[in-house]
């Protein structure tokens, strides 16, 4: 007997019909004596419904009260699933995140994890029951509903698992695991049998939408491997676990593109110490996660620079606010802001021992006439911002350059 934690995306319970699917494949190792958590998100699109539903009565909705909302996605998909196990003769219980134990910081529409405390699951597993968490949500110690950003169900999962001690964790998604770069836009991207979490964590960071990037931090931090394969079929997935030596035979395992980025360029500003600071602290305490950051040199007796940072897209207008509000202690001269911008990275352990693939990928996206607008390296990772309407060219490119 196992204890098993298995996360179903959107697509996965799109529909009714999906959840009587998921229904039947979580039956199937409940009927072997396996103990199971299920964690699901919100049906597929139900949550873009909601953003558009509070967007329709204000523009900028307070973060408590979107919390509120959208916390109740994944609640109707924890329900609705639960009566699909009782049609089966299962015995299946829901609970919302709060009710598992998972208790957050009290920052709205991007809560941390604090810890968890799951009492409850496990005397709802020993009795018997199939668990369904509810997936991207938790509760403050004061009693308010928090939601973990997007991606969050893949993180409820991570997390359960490891406080659970779970034998295996499985991340069921639409695709059959982690490819080379996005099948849907790549037709030669090819499936990876295992990935490390490094490069798993510099790909979801980097646009991969298969995983979200705090949850592959929070596996490794944890030692959590993981299981990402398809709730359409029986095909194996890809296994996320710690790096190996043979995986630095691999000098590029995979190529991204984060189709969700915004460009920031604040020009003039004064070149003294501490006004990056400002500026940065500011962008923080507003919960805008701050990506790419790239400032020139200032020149002469009283220097001015440029500095431009990349936020996504979405946090794009409250950047605009934040950075509004700091023009009169700061006093820099023009705000530009760039909304259609992609991020294209190249990604592999094996980078760390081989030089040229900066130079390499330079060339590639020099054939292709594609303007870089800023870049970023680390050991395993080469990432560059371009136009968004040349991204896609830019990733088959990059695509058939290292790996096809």
């Amino acid at each position: 007997m196992a204890l098993i934690v298995q996360k179903y995306g959107g697509t996965s319970v799109a529909n009714t019909d999906r959840i009587k699917n998921v229904a039947q494949r979580v039956a199937s190792y409940h009927a072997k004596g396996d103990q199971v958590i299920v964690v699901v998100s919100a049906m597929g699109g139900v949550t873009d419904r909601l953003i558009g539903l509070a967007n329709e009565i204000m523009p900028i909705p307070t973060d408590r009260e979107m919390d509120m909302l959208l916390a109740t996605g994944e609640q109707t998909t924890i329900a609705l699933t639960a009566m699909a196990l009782h049609t089966l003769n299962v015995s299946a219980v829901s609970l919302t995140g709060a009710q598992a134990g998972i208790v957050t910081d009290g920052v709205h529409t991007k809560a941390k994890i604090r810890n968890i405390t799951p009492s409850q699951v496990h005397s709802m597993l020993d009795a018997g029951n199939v668990v369904i968490v509810a997936g991207f949500q938790g509760q403050t110690t004061e009693g308010n509903i928090t939601t973990l950003g997007r991606g969050g169900s893949d993180l409820t999962a991570i997390a359960i698992a490891s406080a659970v001690k779970a034998d295996l964790c499985q991340i069921y998604t639409d695709v059959d695991g982690v490819y080379t770069t996005d099948p849907r836009l790549v037709s030669t991207a090819k499936k990876l049998d295992e990935i490390s979490y490094d490069e798993m964590l510099e790909l979801a960071s980097s646009g991969a939408k298969v995983m979200q990037s705090r949850s592959v931090e929070f596996a490794k931090k944890f030692g959590v491997p993981f299981e990402v394969r398809s709730s359409l079929n029986q095909n194996p997935g890809t296994l996320v676990k710690e790096e190996t030596a043979n995986m630095e035979n691999v000098v590029v395992r995979g190529v991204s593109l984060d189709k969700n980025q915004a460009k920031v360029t604040l020009v003039g500003v004064p070149d003294r110490p501490g006004v990056a600071a400002k500026i940065f602290k500011a962008l923080s305490d507003a919960a805008v996660n701050v990506d790419m950051i790239v400032q020139n040199v200032g020149h002469g007796s009283n220097p001015t620079t440029d500095l431009s940072f990349t936020v996504e897209r979405t946090d794009l207008a409250k950047s605009q606010q934040v950075i509004a509000a700091l023009n009169s202690e700061i006093g820099f001269t023009e705000v530009v802001s760039q909304e259609e911008m992609g991020k294209l990275s190249v990604v592999g352990v094996g980078m760390k021992s081989h030089s040229g693939i900066a130079a390499k990928l330079f060339d590639v996206l020099s054939a292709q006439n594609v303007n870089i607008d800023m870049i970023s390296t680390s050991e395993i990772k080469i990432s560059v911002v371009v136009a968004l309407t040349q991204a896609e060219d830019a990733l088959k490119a990059a695509h058939d350059a290292f790996i096809a």
